[in-house]
This record gives structure tokens, sequence and C-alpha cells, in this order.
């Protein structure tokens, strides 16, 4: 599973969800931003950075999530820390380091060396399956546990999540963690296509971001205009975000296609994989 990248999803669309994990956050938490920095000398690439304000000089916070069992983690961890505070010791008044791992045996087993910092109030090490369960937890923290369930508690998690959103936090939120959760379903089962994926979690295609922004689009440009042909239109650039421009008959013949048979398409759009799906689909459903 590619759990790097949903967890920069996660963070970079919430910095502040990091800090609901640790027992003291600071104070002006909300106006930390997330970044992903190098340190060039040893060319160390560090999963996380989140820096506060730039007018206001604070804590740094190193955040590492390690789904994978490796033996010198903290080696890494640690240089990489210590170099980037002594370049930048200027813009910070402290350090804090965070690591995220799926349970304890993920956990590097020479600690040893560490045992001072581990021990320390600057470090703090979150286990995923210890934090409890998804339905008892913050939506992005559940969204976090999410990625180490298993496939047979993954799906009614997922569709929790997903109910409590649409509950508890705005339209734009719920939005983002509906296709964060689709995501995370669709790395566990790789094997089903979207439409299925979205059928395991009672997701409408009408709620996913892509449906939204095309929706969005149309109502900026003003158009008045009947059901059906908003549909069509509605239908046409989601299958042009997929596969680009369309030849003239295939919009010709979706613009043909009954109010039904266009409500039908949409919910199969993320089962085509390219245009001649498309063109297949529409022969066999024009009537």
């Amino acid at each position: 599973m590619k759990r790097d990248s949903l967890f920069y999803s996660f963070f970079a669309s919430s910095p502040a969800t990091i800090f609901s994990l640790l027992p003291n956050p600071p104070e002006n938490a909300s106006a930390y931003r997330f970044d992903s920095v190098s340190v060039k000398e040893a060319k160390f690439e560090m999963d996380g950075v989140f820096l506060p304000p730039d007018d206001a000089p604070g804590t740094v916070y190193f955040c590492e999530v390690q789904m994978q069992k490796i033996k010198n983690l903290y080696e890494r961890l640690f240089a990489e820390g210590f170099l980037y505070f002594y370049q930048n010791r200027h813009r910070f008044t402290d350090w804090q380091v965070i690591v995220i791992y799926p349970s304890r045996r993920t956990e590097q087993n020479d600690v040893h060396p560490f045992r001072l910092m581990l021990a320390s109030d600057q470090m703090h090490v979150i286990y995923l399956d210890e934090l409890g369960a998804v339905q008892d937890l913050p939506v992005r923290i559940g969204l976090m546990v999410l990625t180490v369930l298993a496939e047979s508690e993954a799906v009614a998690a997922g569709r929790s999540l997903i109910q409590r959103a649409v509950k508890e936090t705005s339209a734009d939120e719920s939005r983002a963690i509906i296709e964060l959760v689709s995501t995370i379903i669709s790395y566990k089962f790789d094997q089903l296509s979207w439409r299925e994926i979205h059928n395991m979690l009672d997701i409408s295609v009408k709620e996913t971001r892509i449906y939204k922004e095309i929706r969005e689009e149309e109502r900026q440009e003003g158009r008045q205009e009947g059901r059906q042909e908003g549909q069509a239109r509605i239908i046409v650039g989601l299958l042009r975000k997929r596969f680009g421009e369309l030849p003239a008959t295939v919009t010709e013949q979706i613009s043909k296609l009954s109010s039904l048979e266009l409500e039908a398409m949409s919910e199969a759009i993320f089962d085509f994989v390219k245009l001649s799906d498309v063109t297949e689909w529409i022969k066999q459903h024009d009537s």
C-alpha cells in the first residue's frame, strides 16, 4: 500500500491533525504548515516537517511514518533532525519528533543507543493499532488507523468514517475524506474496480471530488439547461478528465442518451479503462 502518499495527503490537507496525537500540542497548532524537506549535505530525505509560522519562531516537529521494519530508522531520523535543526537554528526555539508505526512489531529492535531520546518528552512514538477503534476516534485520526486495518474490518470502518464525515464536517472536508477513504480501500482491494469500491462503501459517483468539480464548473459558467442536457455535459466533462478530448461522435452519442441511461453511465464511469470501453458501453445501452 502506498501509505507514504496517503499520510502526505492527510498532513498536507490538515497539518493540525498530527497534534491531536500529542499530549502537549503547541498553542498555535492550527497555524502550522506541513512540508517535506531535503537536508542537502547528507542528501537526507525527511518524511515530513511541521513548521511554525514564519513570523512566530517556535517548535519544529519532525515526523516519520514507518510502515515496514528497518533496523536503523532512529540512526537516520536523529541524524536528519539534528542536522536540519542545526542549519535552521535561528528559526526554531525547540524540536520534537513524532514517529508513527502500525504496531510495536514494526519498531526497530536495537533502541539501546537512543534510550534517553525515546524516554524524553521531545519524543512521541505512536502505534496506530493501539489508538482505539476507528468509530471512537476523531475522523482524521480514524483515517490513519484505517490504513492498517485488515480487509475484514476496513470496509465497515471506511463506511463509518464516511457517514461521520458527512454529519460532522463541512461539504469540502467530507468530500476530501470520501476520496481518502476510497483510495485507502482501493489499495487494500487493488483487484476491484472503482465502481466496486464505491459500491462497497455506499458511495455514489455524485459524491466524488471529480463529479463535484465538473458540477461546479457548470454552475460557474451559468448554464441553465434541462436535466438531461446537464447530465450529458457532466458525463462528457468526467470522461474528458479521464481520457482527454473526446471524438465528436462520442459526444454526440452521449447527448442522445436518455436521462436513465446517463444516470447509469455516471455510475459506470470508473469502470472505463480506455475510450473504447466508453463506446462499447454506449453501443450496449443506447436505446
